[in-house]
């Protein structure tokens, strides 16, 4: 066992909204997905957004997505969202989000580098300690 805590998982369906004409998950739904499990994930750690950015003026944009599509996901299926922190600075986050259908199959890969930033000025801003522990400890 390496100490570190498991993945984040969200547990989601693929609704005939997210698909596209041919009948599958339209890729950019992936990152819809991935940003349910961010938000979901925030929430089980005690932090939720909007309270975060009404009480500290910060907000958490996407900085960078890296994403690989393996394999299709199609409506009606039973799908997987996971978040997992590779790494916690004072102002950003680098994580590792996947996309599983629910038999374990590996749908969609990504790292995204979340930031937290200052709302009034959109400028990089460091995150509260005690978000900065919840995250960095998670």
């Amino acid at each position: 066992m390496s100490g570190r805590a498991p993945d984040f998982s969200l547990s989601l369906r693929v609704y005939y909204e997210d698909t596209d004409a041919a009948g599958i998950v339209y890729h950019a739904n992936f990152l819809k997905f991935m940003e349910r499990a961010r938000t979901e994930w925030l929430r089980s750690l005690g932090f939720e957004q909007d309270a975060i950015a009404r009480e500290h003026g910060i907000g958490f944009v996407v900085r960078s997505a890296e994403l690989e599509f393996v394999r299709p996901a199609r409506f009606n299926d039973e799908l997987l969202a996971t978040v997992r922190v590779e790494r916690c600075g004072r102002a950003s986050v680098d994580l590792t989000q996947n996309v599983l259908h629910a038999d374990g199959t590996l749908l969609c890969g990504g790292k995204v580098r979340v930031g937290s930033v200052a709302l009034k000025r959109m400028a990089a801003q460091a995150m509260p300690e005690p978000i900065y522990l919840g995250i960095r400890n998670a």
